[in-house]
């Protein structure tokens, strides 16, 4: 599993920064929306749905908002657009925290609501960065600091791992925690140290990586949650040895708009 794991991502990584660098932004955006409604079918399932219909819709619904973002995208880069979701954020924390105990999240309707929580503001949150002067770099900064939360976790954890982090993902230790918390802060600083941002600017991007990298941990253990309540070991299996497009998006799409809001408040 983890050869199959390593030889998918070895793939996938340098299409992403291809992607990243040499597409222009409107193809960019166009890719980005693809992958998202890929992940919308499968959130579908996620969410309860089991007949084909309901979940063509669903994905359909989330077409319909794709496109009419691109059509107002000049309007879609306040940061108070990320206030929203980062609450929803907020009450998934509560909700993995208190897993096994129930909550409102195990409706159905609730959780397909969410799914556009999730999943739209992750594409505003790219858009965002993208009007940024160092779009492309920032970029790369976010997708290194969920790489690196999540890598950083897996052998820390292999290595160090006693205590188990939350009841939803037995497999995860806050000692991994801590090792992809030592690789995100590591990001932050290499990243401060090549853009030679001044002493207070530093210790806010370096806070900001740290902070986006835990979000992104809490994006992964929430899908895990919404996985084991429905009886599902993958979102899909169309990634060889990593399963669905959601189980490679969940910690983006909690980090990218904790990141994004960052940014646009970045004091630089």
């Amino acid at each position: 599993m983890l050869k199959q794991r390593i030889l998918t991502a070895l793939v996938l990584a340098p299409l992403a920064i291809w992607a990243l660098f040499f597409l222009p932004l409107d193809q960019f955006m166009v890719l980005f929306d693809v992958v998202l409604l890929i992940a919308a079918w499968e959130w579908s399932a996620l969410s309860g749905l089991k007949r084909v219909l309901p979940r063509l819709l669903y994905v359909f619904s989330h077409a319909l908002a794709l496109a009419s973002m691109h059509l107002l995208a000049v309007y879609w880069l306040s940061p108070q657009l990320f206030i929203v979701p980062l609450l929803m954020w907020a009450m998934a924390l509560w909700w993995v925290s208190r897993y096994p105990a129930g909550g409102i999240w195990q409706v159905i309707n609730v959780r397909l609501l969410l799914g556009y929580l999730a999943l739209l503001p992750c594409w505003l949150a790219f858009l965002a960065i993208k009007a940024h002067p160092w779009s492309d770099q920032l970029l790369l900064v976010l997708l290194l600091l969920v790489w690196g939360a999540d890598v950083g976790a897996y052998f820390s954890g292999k290595r160090f791992g006693k205590t188990r982090l939350a009841a939803v993902s037995p497999g995860k230790t806050r000692e991994g925690l801590y090792g992809g918390m030592v690789a995100c802060l590591l990001v932050g600083l290499g990243a401060a140290l090549y853009w030679e941002l001044s002493a207070a600017v530093a210790v806010y991007l370096v806070a900001l990586a740290l902070a986006t990298g835990l979000i992104s941990v809490l994006g992964d253990l929430f899908e895990s949650m919404l996985k084991r309540h429905c009886g599902l070991k993958d979102s899909g299996n169309i990634l060889p040895g990593h399963g669905g497009v959601m189980d490679r998006l969940d910690s983006l799409t909690a980090a990218a708009p904790m990141f994004a809001l960052g940014v646009q408040l970045l004091p630089v």
